[in-house]
């Protein structure tokens, strides 16, 4: 994990783009939209850091995200003119929902660009909530870039998924809501792509609670607010790569820029492999499904769980996880949490030799998840055959146990 610490300007509210009025006027816009989303305590977490731990539930919000807080928002300030002429949009998923209901609800007609690999149920509720749906490009720059060119051509609105100051002010209401549940709170750690939320939720927080330690967090594939904030301007990577398609942002918003650099007291990026864990722990532990973006608070707990102070509020952002991004990325979780062992051993090629490995193996309270033969390496002898076995355990602790009871009962165990 790496961390930055922006430059603090001690930057007036007057002069950043968003303020806490704005926020509460946003509020108001959203009473009766977006849902008060619950908090709850985490016995895990705050037994890990030390000290209580709450998780901010946004994963429950309508359409499975906090963005329509802000698309509704920014749609809603539309002058009458600009709503004949329709909104369009360009996402992935949570935006292009988030989008997609807001103008439903507000009587306005949406389009919304999507890449040609979205996952499919995001494709389908963003149908369902009302957008017509055009399916462009490989990636989202080019799926962007044709949803302006379509603004462009129709004059239908764009709707920035976080560089505009209405989006800012509604995702800000998060903040509000948080301090009102969890009024004790001294730091609050929050995922970052573009940055809207992070900005909003550090207006609202820093103009009630200046006190709070703002934290935000980063995937380390995809971190452009660390070279960003030491260059003192948005930067734009050459390339990004995570599973946190969520916060998968080449480049941070001006607007959102802007308010982190003089508000939020740190940035710090985590890796995949704490990404899968706190996917999973949020899963196992606390009953909630997480997308990869949305654990990344907590992925930064398991990381650095020492560096951080109490009471603590974690922010999950969104829930919207493909099936088969989940399935894979809970194996990958529990693969870097160590319940997964990969072993090979060669065995005698006789009748029962497999049926007395599977035995020992089942002693030593390990459960089989595959198993492979080879009989053609010459490396073999003429009566031999090496198994390859991928197995479930209880940790690292039990993985050790496993392979050296193997070794006790006369395997050549190799990892």
């Amino acid at each position: 994990m790496s961390t930055t610490a922006p430059p603090h300007h001690a930057t007036p509210e007057a002069d950043l783009p968003v303020t806490l009025e704005d926020i509460r006027r946003a509020r108001r816009t959203l009473a009766g939209v977006a849902r008060t989303t619950a908090i709850e305590g985490s016995r895990h977490l705050s037994s890990l850091i030390g000290a209580p731990v709450r998780l901010k539930c946004e994963n429950l919000q309508r359409t499975g995200s906090f963005k329509l807080r802000g698309a509704y928002v920014r749609i809603a300030g539309l002058s009458p003119q600009e709503r004949r002429r329709g909104v369009v949009a360009a996402s992935a998923g949570n935006h292009a929902q988030g989008v997609a209901l807001a103008a439903s609800l507000l009587g306005v007609t949406s389009t919304v660009f999507m890449p040609v690999g979205a996952p499919l149920p995001k494709v389908a509720a963003t149908r369902e909530y009302g957008a017509r749906v055009r399916m462009h490009g490989q990636v989202v720059d080019e799926t962007l870039e044709a949803a302006q060119e379509y603004a462009h051509a129709t004059g239908a609105v764009f709707i920035h998924p976080f560089d505009h100051p209405h989006v800012v002010a509604g995702q800000g209401t998060l903040g509000l809501e948080l301090l009102e549940q969890c009024p004790e709170v001294r730091t609050v750690v929050v995922g970052v792509g573009g940055g809207g939320l992070l900005a909003g939720m550090a207006v609202a927080i820093k103009a009630l609670r200046p006190d709070v330690r703002v934290v935000g967090v980063q995937a380390a594939g995809s971190a452009a607010y660390p070279p960003s904030l030491a260059a003192g301007a948005p930067v734009a990577l050459e390339s990004v790569a995570t599973m946190a398609d969520g916060i998968k942002v080449g480049r941070p918003g001006d607007v959102p820029f802007r308010i982190i650099s003089s508000l939020v007291d740190e940035v710090r990026t985590v890796s995949e492999d704490a990404l899968s864990r706190a996917l999973l722990l949020c899963l196992e532990r606390a009953k909630l499904v997480v997308e990869p973006a949305g654990a990344s608070p907590v992925a930064a707990l398991l990381e650095e769980p020492d560096s951080f102070d109490g009471p603590l509020a974690a922010v999950l952002s969104g829930g919207n996880v493909d099936p088969l991004v989940l399935q894979r990325t809970l194996r990958h979780g529990m693969a870097a949490a160590g319940r997964y062992l990969s072993l090979r051993l060669r065995l005698s090629d006789r009748p029962g030799a497999l049926a007395a490995l599977m035995g020992e193996l089942s002693a030593l309270d390990a459960n089989v998840l595959d198993v492979s033969h080879v009989r053609t390496d010459p490396r073999l002898g003429l009566d031999e055959v090496e198994v390859e076995l991928h197995l479930e355990t209880k940790g690292p602790e039990h993985c050790v146990e496993v392979a050296s009871g193997l070794r006790a009962a006369g395997y050549t165990v190799k990892s």
